[in-house]
C-alpha cells in the first residue's frame, strides 16, 4: 500500500479519520483525482486542483447535493468540500448494461421533473439559471436567472462562449455569424417548458456505470434549464445504450414534438465550450450544428 503524505494528511483533517492508503486515478481532465482507503474500510475519491478558482469545489458539491435531493438518480455522497479539494464517496466502476441504461432514463425523467422549486441548491422557483455562478470544466459558468429559456440560453450559454472562442481564434467570423443567426430565433425554436433540474455537463464521461449494475451521475455543472440540454449532451460524444435511455425517459416524460431536430441546437453550448477550451475543430462543428437549424 502506498500513501501520499500531503494528500492523506489533508483528507484526515477534513474527514476526521485515518487514511490507510492513497492511489492516483487517471482520466481527470481538470482536477487531480486520488483514491483514498480509510481506516474504517470505506473508500473515497479526493479531487484537488492547484490554484483552484474561488468556489470551484463548492460549486461541484452544491450541484451534487442538489441533484441528489429528489432521490431520482444516484450521485456520490459529498464527504467534504473546501477551497482546495472535494472528497466524495467512492463508486466502484463497472460496465454499462441495458438495465442500467433504462434506469438512467427513468431517473433523468424524474430528476428533470423535480425542477427548481423549493431547492436549497442552484435554482429559483420558475426561473432558468441558478442562485450562484458555477464552472464548466475550468471556465466560469454564468447562471444569473432569467424568466425564459430563450433568453437564458442566448445570454448565459451561447454568446459568452462564442465570444471567448472567437477571442481565442477558435471560431472564424463566418462561423460566428452562423451561430449568431440562431440566437435571434431561439424563442421560435424551443417549446416553452418549465425549468428542469439539470446536471448541466452530462456527457458520457460524467455517467459512471458501477460494478453492481447501477449508474451514477458525477461532475455536474447544475442549474435549472431546458431538459433537452442534458439529453442532447448525452448524444454529443456517444453514450452506451443511449437508445434505451431515451426510450425509458419517454415512457415517463414524453419529449415535445421535434426534439430530435433540436439536438444540434442544444449541442451548440458544449461545442462552444470545447472550442474555447481546446480549439481544434470544435468551432467549425458548432457552426455546422447552427447551419443545420437554418
Amino acid at each position: 500500500m502506498t500513501r501520499q503524505p500531503l494528500i492523506a494528511r489533508r483528507a484526515e483533517q477534513l474527514l476526521g479519520t485515518p487514511v490507510v492508503s492513497t492511489a492516483p486515478i487517471a482520466g481527470g481532465d481538470v482536477a487531480t483525482a486520488t483514491k483514498l482507503r480509510l481506516n474504517d474500510g470505506s473508500q473515497a475519491l479526493m479531487k484537488t486542483l492547484a490554484g483552484a478558482p474561488s468556489g470551484f469545489f463548492a460549486a461541484e458539491a452544491r450541484g451534487l447535493r442538489w441533484l441528489g435531493e429528489p432521490q431520482a438518480v444516484d450521485v456520490p455522497e459529498v464527504l467534504a468540500a473546501e477551497h482546495d479539494c472535494l472528497i466524495i464517496r467512492w463508486v466502484e466502476p463497472g460496465r454499462p448494461t441495458t438495465d442500467a441504461a433504462e434506469s438512467l432514463g427513468r431517473g433523468l425523467a424524474a430528476l428533470h421533473a423535480a425542477g427548481a422549486a423549493g431547492a436549497a441548491g442552484p435554482g429559483e422557483d420558475g426561473l432558468f439559471g441558478a442562485a450562484e455562478d458555477g464552472f464548466i470544466g475550468r471556465l466560469p459558468l454564468p447562471n444569473r436567472p432569467t424568466p425564459t429559456w430563450a433568453e437564458f440560453y442566448a445570454v448565459r450559454r451561447l454568446l459568452p462562449y462564442l465570444k471567448l472562442a472567437r477571442d481565442r481564434g477558435a471560431v472564424t467570423d463566418e462561423d460566428a455569424g452562423a451561430i449568431e443567426g440562431i440566437v435571434g430565433r431561439l424563442s421560435g425554436l424551443v417549446p416553452a417548458e418549465p425549468p428542469a433540474r439539470l446536471h448541466g455537463d452530462l456527457w458520457n464521461g460524467n455517467v459512471l456505470w458501477d460494478h453492481t449494475g447501477g449508474v451514477w451521475l458525477i461532475d455536474p455543472a447544475a442549474y435549472a434549464g431546458h431538459r433537452e440540454v442534458d439529453l442532447a449532451m448525452l448524444a454529443l460524444f456517444g453514450l452506451p445504450h443511449l437508445d434505451r435511455v431515451i426510450s425509458a425517459y419517454q415512457e415517463i416524460a414524453p419529449l415535445a414534438e421535434g426534439w430530435e431536430e433540436r439536438i444540434p441546437l442544444h449541442q451548440l453550448f458544449p461545442l462552444l465550450v470545447h472550442a474555447a477550451m481546446f480549439g481544434g475543430g470544435y468551432g467549425a462543428r458548432a457552426a455546422e450544428a447552427a447551419r443545420r437549424l437554418a
